[in-house]
């Protein structure tokens, strides 16, 4: 019974912490609207989420050449999904980030985020009723 409920929420956990993590990239796009060359970075969510299910979880291998090189734990767990925002109007100083476009979807990801989080909260009350029997 355990490994079935395991294996039913691996798909949400997985979700979550890639939305966590395009959450936090919108919000460095935000900060950095007016750092001058700049690049908007977003992730591709569909990619990095089958990739994930499909592998698991495992940190990317990263090269170093010295010991005191940061190490796969400090590392986004889906940065090999990470790419460059199109620029929909270039910059002067080179700074690709539209804040309408990091609103929009600062915003959309929140809501796929706490939609996640109720429908979570929702399968473990089912789950929960199911074997009190109440």
């Amino acid at each position: 019974m355990k490994a079935r409920l395991d294996s039913s929420l691996q798909f949400y956990q997985t979700a979550l912490n890639l939305q966590a993590q395009r959450q936090q990239l919108i919000a460095s796009n935000i900060a950095n609207a007016d750092t001058p060359n700049y690049k908007a970075r977003d992730i591709d969510f569909r990619g990095a989420l089958k990739n994930a299910l499909g592998q698991g979880l495992a940190p990317l291998a990263l090269a170093t050449s010295a010991q005191g090189h940061l190490g796969a734990a400090q590392q986004m767990p889906f940065q090999a999904y990470t790419h460059y925002r199109k620029s929909v109007q270039d910059s002067v100083d080179g700074n690709t980030v539209n804040m309408d476009v990091e609103r929009a979807a600062f915003a959309e990801n929140s809501l796929h985020y706490e939609a996640s989080v109720n429908f979570i909260s929702s399968l473990l009350r089912g789950m929960q009723t199911a074997i009190s029997g109440q």
